[in-house]
C-alpha cells in the first residue's frame, strides 16, 4: 500500500504515515499484523456518538496501521511530528514501545508493557489499560472479581504478564501461572514475586496440571491458543478440580475450545470481547476526558463480529 487510506477502516503501513495529510485529530491502534482489528471499528462508533452532544469531536477519527516492529521507532517518530493525539499497540509492540516512552505508569512499569499512548510535547506518554479491561469485562460478563479469588492464568507471555500484574494489583487470593516453557514461566514468577505481597504466587506446567490447583477458580486464558479453528485447548478443563468461571481472552473466533469445554461442563465463561470494548473505552477516556459510551462500543463489535461471520 503506497496511498494514504481512503477511508478510516483501511489498512495503513509506514509508506502511508510518510503521506499523511489528513485534517483533524487522529487517533489508531497499531500492531502486525492488524488488519483483523475491531478497535477502528469501536472508537468511531464511540466518537460518533460523543459528537451527538460535544461537536469537538466531530473531525476525530481512528486509524490501523501495520508497523513491522524494526520501523516501530521511526513510526512513533512519525505519529509524535504530525501530532497523532494517541495510539493503541498490540503484538508485537506492547513490550517494545516502552524503551521509547517518554513517561509511563506504574502499570506499565510492572507489566513491562504499554497498550495506550498519549502524545505531549516531550514525547508519548504510557499506560496500560488491559487490567482494566479484564477486571470489567470479568465483573460485567460472569459477576466475577479478582479480589480474594483462587486465579489459574495460563500462558506467561505478554498478555499474561499483564493479567498476572492485574490479578496481583486487585489483591486475589492465589494466582497459579501456567506454561509449557519452563524457563519463561520461571521468569515471569521471579519478575512478579516483588508485587505479590500476600497472594501466593505459584506456577505450574500445562501439559502436567497439578492436584493441587484449587477449585471454584477464575480461570483466563492469555495463550494465543483458540485463534486458529484447529487449536486445542490450552488447558483440559476435565483434568483439573472444578472451576467457578473460564475466561478466554480471545474474542475471534467468539467460542475456542477451551471455551465450549466450559460449555459442556456447564461452567460459567466469557470470550475477551468485552475486555477489548472496556480497554479501549479507558483508552478512550484518557485520550478524550469525555465520558465515553461504552454500550455503543459493545454494539459495534457485536455487530462487526457478526457481519464478519455471516
Amino acid at each position: 500500500m503506497t496511498a494514504v487510506a481512503e477511508t478510516i477502516h483501511t489498512l495503513a503501513d509506514l509508506a502511508d504515515l510518510a503521506a499523511w495529510s489528513r485534517p483533524g485529530t487522529a487517533l489508531a491502534v497499531v500492531g502486525h499484523p492488524i488488519a483483523h482489528s475491531l478497535s477502528p471499528v469501536i472508537h468511531n462508533a464511540a466518537l460518533a456518538e460523543l459528537t451527538r452532544t460535544e461537536p469537538r469531536f466531530r473531525d476525530w477519527r481512528y486509524h490501523k496501521f501495520d508497523i513491522a516492529p524494526e520501523d516501530l521507532p521511526a513510526a512513533l517518530a512519525a505519529f509524535h511530528r504530525l501530532n497523532f493525539r494517541g495510539l493503541n499497540l498490540t503484538v508485537p509492540h506492547k513490550s517494545l514501545v516502552v524503551d521509547h516512552l517518554a513517561k509511563s505508569d506504574s502499570f506499565v512499569r510492572a507489566a513491562g508493557a504499554a497498550n495506550t499512548i498519549t502524545f505531549f510535547e516531550d514525547g508519548w506518554h504510557g499506560a496500560n489499560t488491559d487490567g482494566y479491561g479484564l477486571t470489567n469485562s470479568l465483573q460485567q460478563e460472569l459477576g466475577a472479581s479478582l479480589a480474594g479469588a483462587q486465579v489459574i492464568l495460563l500462558g506467561a507471555g505478554g498478555a499474561g504478564r499483564g493479567a498476572a500484574v492485574e490479578c496481583l494489583r486487585a489483591r486475589c487470593a492465589a494466582l497459579w501461572i501456567g506454561n509449557r516453557t519452563a524457563a519463561s514461566l520461571a521468569a515471569l514468577h521471579a519478575e512478579l514475586q516483588p508485587l505479590a505481597g500476600a497472594t501466593e504466587l505459584r506456577g505450574f506446567d500445562l501439559t502436567k496440571p497439578p492436584a493441587a490447583l484449587p477449585a471454584g477458580a477464575i480461570v483466563i486464558n492469555a495463550t494465543s491458543l483458540g485463534l486458529k479453528a484447529d487449536d486445542s485447548a490450552p488447558l483440559d478443563l476435565r483434568q483439573i478440580p472444578r472451576p467457578g468461571w473460564v475466561m478466554d481472552m480471545i474474542y475471534r473466533p467468539a467460542q475456542t475450545a477451551l471455551l465450549r469445554q466450559a460449555a459442556e461442563l456447564g461452567v460459567p465463561h466469557a470470550n475477551g470481547l468485552a475486555m477489548l470494548v472496556h480497554q479501549g473505552a479507558r483508552s478512550l477516556e484518557i485520550w478524550t476526558g469525555a465520558k465515553v459510551p461504552v454500550a455503543v462500543m459493545q454494539a459495534a463489535a457485536l455487530a462487526a463480529l457478526n457481519s464478519s461471520a455471516a
